[in-house]
């Protein structure tokens, strides 16, 4: 057991809502953080299960307790929007705050998560002209869209439903696409999957055939359980560079942590406290 934390009266609490939340590893994370920096005592970071009709009173309570940071999973990325007082332009262009910041009763809303892809993706390689299949057009897509098309990246946009992968490639700049034509995806330099396919328990499922991936491509899933989904699992075995969902969400939280606290989050910290919770 480690030293016991005193922490001090006016100690900021920071929080992950979502709906559900039990999965998440952000506590693990920022709270390893915290106690790297001494900050322990001033900082401590909870998860709480928070139901789409609780979010009104939840946010009552962020400004009443004075509650220092809320991150926000699904499903509340968007309904939160209109509870801040504040938002950040790029988090208003993408349509949806996954970062709230509490400042003397002020709510700003950012967004990390597009910030957490391209920097996984940029320590690979440079975006400016590449080609991405993006597999999806939720939420998740919705970021990701956004940064690789301000990265000056050709995106192609896959969905099942057509006209919401229509909708999103029109408003962001990319092109579109149904799940029937993702056999050309064989022609992109990086494929980045943001459904839910082989998500856990469906640890099965793919959200493409592994034909379509070849040995010189990218693969980027921003599923992070399991560590190793089937998508990944399949383009390693066919010799495409893999990214695993954990390189995302660690770089979003590298963000997170500088804006609820104002000092550069130790990342190695981080990435091992991410390592040790899921056990890889």
């Amino acid at each position: 057991a480690g030293a016991i934390v005193v922490m001090s009266a006016d100690a900021k609490l920071c929080m992950i809502i979502g709906d559900p939340v039990a999965h998440s590893l952000s506590p693990a994370i920022h709270n390893a953080a915290y106690k790297a920096l001494g900050l322990g005592g001033r900082f401590r970071y909870e998860a709480r299960q928070v139901k789409p009709d609780q979010l009104a009173d939840f946010m009552n309570e962020v400004r009443d307790k004075d509650i220092r940071g809320v991150s926000c999973t699904a499903p509340h990325k968007v309904a939160i929007m209109g509870h801040m007082d504040d938002i950040d332009p790029v988090a208003a262009r993408i349509g949806a705050v996954n970062t709230v910041v509490n400042d003397k009763g002020r709510l700003k809303g950012y967004n990390t998560d597009w910030l957490g892809i391209m920097r996984s993706l940029e320590k690979i390689t440079p975006l400016k002209g590449k080609r991405v299949a993006l597999l999806g057009a939720g939420g998740a897509a919705r970021s990701i869209a956004y940064g690789l098309v301000e990265k000056g990246a050709k995106v192609t946009v896959y969905n099942r439903t057509v006209e919401k992968a229509r909708a999103l490639a029109e408003e962001f700049g990319a092109d579109s696409a149904g799940l029937d034509e993702v056999a050309a995806v064989k022609q992109a330099d990086i494929i980045v999957n943001a459904t839910s396919a082989g998500m856990s328990p469906n640890d099965g499922a793919t959200p493409l055939p592994e034909e379509y991936i070849s040995g010189g491509q990218i693969v980027f899933d921003s599923i992070y359980v399991p560590y190793e989904t089937r998508l990944l699992k399949e383009a390693a075995a066919r010799g495409a560079r893999v990214i695993h969902g954990t390189e995302m969400l660690l770089a979003q939280a590298v963000e997170q942590f500088r804006l609820y606290t104002g000092y550069d989050a130790p990342e190695d910290v981080m990435r091992r406290a991410l390592e040790e919770a899921l056990g890889i």
